[in-house]
């Protein structure tokens, strides 16, 4: 794969990544207020789940999404010092299909099996 394909994709992902996290904080904002009303007496009603597995969750998943972007910035320095695609490991090419499904891979399949 080429730096200019590699680029598009990790650009591309990393904007999914963005609007991911926007609407995770917008969430966390949301059960910060919702915590912050004295009255919401969640931890009680066994009808539904409590504000705080729900913080848990979405904390979460903010931190998967924050650990994400951190993967993409790294594999745009490898863009840039043209290192990417190739294994961290072995220094194997890293097969195009499995830099389409994950464009911040550093090892080949064989290596990150």
């Amino acid at each position: 794969m080429d730096a200019v394909t590699a680029g598009r994709m990790l650009d591309e992902r990393a904007r999914e990544v963005d609007r991911r996290l926007a609407r995770l904080r917008d969430d966390e904002d949301s059960l910060r207020h919702d915590r912050a009303d004295a009255t919401a007496d969640d931890e009680h009603d066994p009808e539904g789940s409590t504000l705080s597995g729900e913080w848990a969750q979405v904390d979460a998943l903010r931190r998967g999404a924050e650990a994400e972007r951190a993967e993409i910035l790294a594999a745009r320095e490898r863009v840039a010092s043209g290192t990417f695609g190739v294994c961290e490991n072995c220094g194997a090419p890293i097969g195009d299909a499995r830099l389409e499904a994950r464009p911040f891979a550093r090892r080949c399949i064989v290596c990150a099996v």
